[in-house]
């Protein structure tokens, strides 16, 4: 009987990742290519145009140092983007109703939106990496940190895609999140800056931004330098998913925001 429990259980668990999976890679257009796009000007305007007056920093050419953080921004940015509007959508148009009255139980549901976030993000990283390659090169210093770190990062903002379509009401309220705290902690949190050339004041402000942590992290994998502690970052990263997985089952389990 457990047996056959799990079976179906990963069977639901296939069939929403797949469901997930499809929906973005089936408006490619609207979904992967944008941030190409964006990510491009990034390294255009910044590396190209503004970077040789900036020069070095932390010893890498500015092209090479921020092309780690370039691709960090659009994991976090998509990861997030794809869950929130993916968990909304089924509750505006009332099929996640389908779903809740299922004998699938809440951690699979909440990891099949997750995998599709995952997906999304992971790939608009790979795309963005190919980018970079054509303006910088990127020796990557640790492989298991690289790899862990931007998956880890892509779980935490999945989940914090999902806390943000659960309470969403309306279209405008999965906007606000990422309008006024992604993208100010995002520009914040390292990108296009090392912290050492912060006061030091500011410098231990910057220290609250948990983004500044994985950005850091990421660029260690890829250059070797890291303005912050990696088992910190690790420390930090495993901890917000933690937290931001109970809250998410929590959330499911009580039926706020599904059920009026």
């Amino acid at each position: 009987m457990h047996s056959s429990q799990l079976q179906r259980s990963l069977i639901s668990l296939q069939t929403l990742a797949w469901k997930e999976t499809h929906r973005y890679l089936r408006i490619w257009v609207q979904t992967l290519v944008p941030p190409a796009i964006t990510m491009t000007l990034y390294f255009v305007i910044f590396g190209n145009l503004i970077g040789p007056r900036i020069g070095p920093m932390e010893g890498y050419s500015y092209m090479e140092y921020i092309a780690p953080g370039i691709i960090m921004m659009a994991v976090i940015t998509n990861s997030y983007a794809n869950v929130v509007s993916s968990f909304f959508g089924a509750k505006f148009q009332h099929h996640i109703e389908e779903v809740l009255v299922s004998p699938t139980p809440n951690y699979i549901i909440l990891l099949g939106y997750v995998a599709g976030g995952v997906g999304r993000g992971l790939l608009t990283g790979l795309i963005v990496t190919i980018v970079a390659l054509f303006f910088t090169r990127l020796p990557v210093n640790n492989l298991p940190i690289t790899i862990s770190v931007v998956f880890l990062t892509a779980v935490l903002f999945s989940l914090g895609g999902f806390i943000n379509a659960v309470f969403a009401r309306k279209f405008d309220d999965i906007a606000l999140i990422p309008t006024f705290v992604l993208t100010p902690l995002t520009y914040l949190g390292g990108v296009f800056y090392s912290i050492n050339l912060l006061p030091d004041f500011w410098q231990g402000v910057s220290m609250g931004n948990p983004i500044l942590h994985m950005v850091n992290a990421f660029r260690y994998g890829i250059l070797g330098q890291s303005d912050i502690g990696i088992v910190t970052a690790y420390g930090l990263i495993l901890g917000f998913i933690v937290l931001l997985g109970s809250i998410s089952l929590w959330l499911l389990h009580r039926g706020t925001g599904l059920r009026s």
